[in-house]
């Protein structure tokens, strides 16, 4: 296992941050690379040439999820709170983020891809919230999925729990783009629309085009988290659907 789980570096002179999950083939959203993710975008928000980010992977999944373990009670107010922190730090971060999928995309996996300004898929690509299964729902893709493919398709995926093929992604919305190679599809896009820009300008252009959409995820975050942890986790079943997957078993519900 590498020492971080998140590779870090500067492309295009400087004018790109790239940012790789890279603990494959997971690439479990736990702790550590929350805080990873949180810690680069702080570092970078404020570089006078950067144009943009670009978040891709290592291996052949985007993300299976978050650390189920870190949603237990004991745990799951630290995790969820922090989880939470980075999608407002890339709601607020000043530049496009660009995201690059392969593979499985799900849970809090989708949830940070969801955050981002545009996504880049491949046609294997999956993009699902499975929470519903676990007996949890998925608190920042509440905020996230409405606004981006609108109310019914996105109770479609937060209710089912099912998974999007990469070409239903595209035709919903939930994916900007499809192509054998997302990461190449996000540089050439980036070359093409960002590269050529002001950087001071980009800025002022993606704050006033998320503004609104910013506020009104940010405040609906805050609300649907203290219903995940004040109400849900105050129920069996939540509990139960949690301890079961980890129990490899199936789960009992007492619908309490």
């Amino acid at each position: 296992m590498s020492e971080s789980p998140l590779k870090v570096w500067l492309d295009r002179n400087g004018t790109l941050l790239r940012l790789r999950l890279a603990r494959p083939k997971a690439n479990i959203v736990d702790a550590a690379m929350i805080a990873a993710l949180d810690a680069a975008l702080a570092e970078y928000s404020g570089a006078q040439n950067l144009r943009a980010v670009l978040l891709d992977h290592e291996g052949p999944h985007f993300s299976f999820g978050a650390s189920v373990e870190e949603h237990l009670p004991g745990s799951c107010t630290e995790m969820l709170q922090s989880l939470h922190a980075l999608v407002r730090s890339m709601l607020n971060f000043p530049l496009p983020l660009l995201v690059a999928i392969k593979g499985q995309c799900l849970g809090g996996g989708l949830e940070v891809a969801a955050a981002g300004s545009m996504l880049f898929a491949a046609p294997d690509a999956k993009l699902g919230q499975p929470e519903i299964k676990l007996a949890v729902f998925a608190p920042a893709a509440s905020c996230l999925l409405p606004e981006r493919i609108g109310q019914a398709r996105a109770e479609d995926l937060l209710l089912s729990g099912r998974s999007m093929g990469a070409e239903e992604a595209l035709k919903t919305g939930l994916v900007d783009s499809v192509s054998d190679d997302p990461e190449a599809a996000a540089l050439a896009w980036f070359d093409q629309y960002l590269a050529p820009s002001s950087a001071s300008t980009l800025r002022f252009a993606v704050i006033a085009a998320r503004d609104e959409y910013r506020q009104r995820v940010i405040a609906k975050l805050a609300r649907v988290e203290a219903l995940y942890l004040e109400q849900l986790m105050a129920t069996n079943d939540a509990v139960e659907g949690l301890t079961a997957f980890l129990e490899k078993r199936p789960a009992k519900w007492e619908n309490r």
